[in-house]
């Protein structure tokens, strides 16, 4: 049985093969950039779905678009792990690396 992330991968990398290989820039370092810049602006779209600004009357939070730019979030943060040469297990070795290091930092009063 797949791991869900796993899965996940897998499904992105398939879409990665899809993407019209022109419109992606040459270098490595161009294209994480660019999938940078798409993560910042999904994370902006997210949070106009929040009532963050405290001017403005606030309105109703629709849970269904903000799990729709959520995912957005995903793909682009998937995408740029499969850039970097990353797999599942070495998001799950790295998660818990810096989860050890910011439950040090917590219980050290950071």
């Amino acid at each position: 049985m797949e791991d869900t992330l796993d899965t996940i991968f897998k499904i992105q990398k398939e879409f990665v093969s899809m993407v019209k290989q022109n419109r992606l820039p040459e270098i490595k370092e161009e294209r994480i950039s660019n999938l940078c810049t798409a993560i910042i602006h999904e994370v902006v779209e997210l949070q106009r779905l929040t009532n963050w600004k405290w001017w403005k009357t606030p309105g109703e939070f629709d849970k269904g678009k903000a799990m729709e730019e959520l995912i957005d979030i995903w793909h682009f943060v998937v995408h740029t792990s499969i850039e970097l040469g990353m797999e599942p297990k070495d998001i799950l070795n790295q998660y818990q690396e810096k989860n050890l290091v910011n439950r040090e930092r917590q219980m050290n009063g950071y």
